[in-house]
């Protein structure tokens, strides 16, 4: 009895792998990427990019300026809610259509027939800058992390912008030849990411709070408001208000909780596709919000001096908490594993955002040339490089500005929720024929109402996201988000009108008008016959405004 029980696995797989090949086979493709991850790296993939300690680490120096220890606290609590929002609306239409094109794809197949091509198009380029500002912000934040620690045994070391970004160039490289050669071993750097960035974190976090000499209390975490983004007195909270400090020192939290639509970019090398991706990227945000207040917890009480903290010779504050608790040898050591952790981040990032491009590439929305995967290593090569050397492009900036780093994680955060925030808008407003298409992860009643809530959450943190945060606004303190939002923004409009509307169809237009009739586009005459059936049933009726 037990020598049958190998093969009877072997044939259930070979069942879901063909239910998985057959699904995106609906979608007008075949499989070109292997498909052996399952719901647990899946999830481990955007738990590993979300990577609450890379986010908190690398912009706690921001939180601490930008409204300090309450804006923190008070505001990872309400980012937290409206993200996992916004995941659960994203994993409603993962479910529906599970393909490493995400949220353009997505855009394409909820969108009316008339406006498919643009819609996929625009979602596209959002989410193309969204995941380049990403890896930007990942990896170049990793080596600030690296010249900072540079700093503690050798003091007259100066971590020049010039060094920083050699730097950056250096792992930037690492994870573009691990994802060229190393694909096959990405699942089992996946699982130790999440070793890291769970249990090594957590005891990271235990260790920083039973060593802590004194703990601050709880007025101070949810209470100290701290006002850094200009010279004494005339920081934003004088010239503007307090809520608009506050404001702009959300991005700390929604900036960390950024990312987790790689477990839709990986859905075509996920096994049972349909719910694991959306369950990917729904418990990889939940789980990230508690785990992450758990961290920004432990780093708060154990701050030993504020002002110390804040103006760190280090430059670093976590890095400066680590020193006031552990002493020097201490603290690399701890901020060691914390750079370890960023930098399984950055790869993952790079992953993700190399498969976005691939089938961008694919369906003609960048140059055919970067749909390629390499029939050895079973890698899209040359989206991988491209993906390294856009990132290595939008950090050049910080050669000659300060603020540099915070814009690219802005820019990460707007470029992404953009691309999270049209389709989800595409299918609240034409939500009959969203309904056809549902997959296993259905919300029923509560798709519109929280779909709205998302969308507006994503309109708001848009707006407050562009604004400038320190003061006063100068060529070298000017946030340059709104810069490279609005060139992609009237870039991808204006390419739209002038010549990319003549020839990019986006998905398949069969497909997506098969998806929205709910039928399937790989049975011969299937397209054909529900199209006579419909035009039937709507002859002679008045026209329904809600399903086009």
């Amino acid at each position: 009895m037990g020598s049958d029980e190998p093969a009877i696995e072997r044939r259930t797989s070979n069942r879901v792998e063909e239910q998985d090949e057959d699904r995106l086979a609906q979608f007008g493709y075949k499989q070109e990427l292997k498909r052996d991850w399952g719901l647990a790296h899946n999830f481990g993939v955007s738990f590993s990019i979300i990577s609450v300690i890379t986010g908190l680490t690398t912009l706690f120096s921001y939180g601490l300026n930008t409204g300090g220890p309450s804006v923190m606290s008070v505001g990872w609590i309400i980012v937290s809610f409206f993200t996992i929002l916004v995941a659960i609306a994203m994993a409603e239409i993962v479910s529906a259509i599970p393909t490493s094109g995400g949220p353009y794809f997505w855009s394409a197949m909820l969108a009316p027939p008339r406006w498919s091509p643009f819609a996929a198009w625009v979602t596209g380029w959002f989410n193309l800058l969204g995941q380049v500002a990403v890896t930007t912000g990942i990896s170049f934040g990793l080596a600030g992390l690296v010249s900072t620690a540079a700093t503690v045994k050798n003091p007259d070391y100066i971590p020049t912008p010039a060094k920083t970004i050699g730097i950056y160039a250096a792992i930037l490289i690492s994870h573009a030849l691990v994802n060229t050669f190393g694909v096959h071993i990405l699942r089992y750097l996946n699982n130790v990411s999440i070793v890291l960035h769970s249990a090594g974190v957590t005891a990271l976090c235990i260790a920083v709070l039973a060593k802590a000499p004194t703990h601050q209390p709880a007025s101070f975490v949810f209470g100290t408001f701290n006002d850094g983004t200009g010279p004494e007195g005339e920081g934003w909270s004088e010239r503007a208000s307090p809520a608009y400090v506050a404001l702009c020192g959300a991005l700390l939290s929604q900036y960390t909780l950024t990312g987790f639509d790689a477990s839709a970019h990986l859905s075509e090398e996920t096994k049972k596709a349909s719910w694991s991706a959306p369950i990917g990227v729904v418990s990889s945000v939940g789980f990230s919000a508690l785990f992450g207040f758990f961290v920004l917890m432990a780093f708060l009480f154990s701050i030993q001096d504020f002002g110390n903290t804040i103006n760190s010779p280090y430059g670093q504050p976590v890095l400066q908490i680590f020193v006031d608790i552990a002493g020097e040898d201490g603290a690399l050591v701890m901020f060691s594993l914390i750079m370890v952790c960023v930098w399984h981040c950055g790869l993952f990032s790079m992953t993700s955002n190399s498969r976005m491009m691939f089938a961008f590439a694919r369906d003609g929305g960048i140059h055919p040339f970067f749909h390629k995967v390499d029939q050895r290593f079973r890698s899209p090569i040359r989206a991988v490089w491209l993906a390294a050397t856009l990132s290595f492009i939008l950090a050049l900036p910080s050669l000659g500005s300060s603020v540099a780093f915070a814009a690219a994680t802005s820019i990460a955060t707007i470029g992404l929720y953009i691309s999270y925030g049209l389709p989800i808008l595409i299918g609240l407003i034409w939500h009959r024929s969203f309904t056809v298409m549902k997959g296993p992860f259905n919300l029923k009643g509560f798709s519109r109402p929280i779909a709205a809530v998302a969308c507006a959450w994503i309109a708001c943190i848009t707006v407050v996201f562009c604004l400038p945060t320190a003061n006063p606004v100068t060529s070298e303190t000017l946030n340059y988000t709104v810069v490279a939002v609005g060139i992609i923004g009237v870039g991808a409009i204006l390419s739209w009108v002038l010549w990319a509307r003549r020839w990019f169809t986006g998905p398949a237009a069969e497909v997506a008008e098969a998806m929205r009739l709910g039928v399937d586009p790989t049975e011969p005459g299937a397209l054909e016959e529900r199209e006579k059936g419909a035009a039937k049933d709507t002859k002679g009726s008045p026209p329904d405004l809600g399903s086009d």
